[in-house]
């Protein structure tokens, strides 16, 4: 099992950053892709970026693209996700995951609890 902590959401003026932190407990948590997704009201939840193991590898949405970055330190089990540019669609809950990378997609196995950032226009 892994456990994963979400941290860093609030509320944001548009054009604003934020940076979540996804802290982990459990098994080795290094051994593991990392992934944040979001959900906003009454939407599907959507992928936003992922990280490898090795933190060599990231893939992004085309909707962050650009806006956000991801990084990890495997010393800290801890993942970041720097969010940029903030635009009020990018109002949702983000979740960090954990899981696998696969060769064109990132599957999450492990879920937090979820972190909510609201962006004003």
């Amino acid at each position: 099992q892994v456990q994963l902590v979400e941290s860093g959401g609030g509320l944001v003026q548009a054009g604003g950053s934020l940076r979540l932190s996804c802290t982990a407990s459990g098994r080795t948590f290094s051994h593991y892709a990392v992934g944040w997704f979001r959900q906003a009201p009454g939407e599907e939840r959507e992928f936003v970026a992922a990280i490898s193991w090795s933190g060599f590898n990231t893939r992004y949405a085309d909707s962050t693209k650009g806006r956000f970055t991801i990084s990890r330190d495997n010393a800290k089990n801890t993942v970041y996700l720097q969010m940029n540019s903030l635009k009020p669609e990018d109002t949702a809950v983000y979740y960090c995951t954990a899981g696998a990378w696969g060769t064109t997609r990132y599957d999450a196995d492990y879920w937090g609890q979820g972190t909510q950032v609201t962006v004003s226009s």
